[in-house]
């Protein structure tokens, strides 16, 4: 089982070769590609951690399409002073396939 653990948007992902991830919105449309940084691989038994190693590794990604969250209600309220604030926030994501690790 050949896996990697890559950065994506912030977070750290464990990955491999046609998994779906779902990241926060990268820039692009739907078909193109682009690649993910490598912090470790996993190849069977072998584990490459090594920063000149990883530099060599290409994990590639293909964009399925673009989204949005769940919708998160943010509400504040203080007693007596007739103080209510109510907002809402839908985060922007993209459907990622994970093509290639080499």
């Amino acid at each position: 089982m050949v896996y990697a653990i890559v950065r994506a948007s912030g977070r750290q992902e464990k990955v491999s070769v046609g998994d779906y991830v779902t990241l926060n919105r990268v820039p692009g449309g739907a078909g193109s590609t682009f690649e993910l940084p490598a912090l470790l691989l996993v190849d069977g038994e072998k584990i490459t951690s090594a920063v000149e190693d990883l530099a060599k590794i290409k994990v590639t990604a293909e964009i399925l399409e673009d989204l949005r969250g769940p919708k998160i209600v943010i509400q504040k309220f203080k007693n007596k002073t007739g103080y209510k604030v109510r907002k809402g926030h839908r985060q922007e994501l993209t459907k990622v396939k994970i093509t290639s690790i080499a």
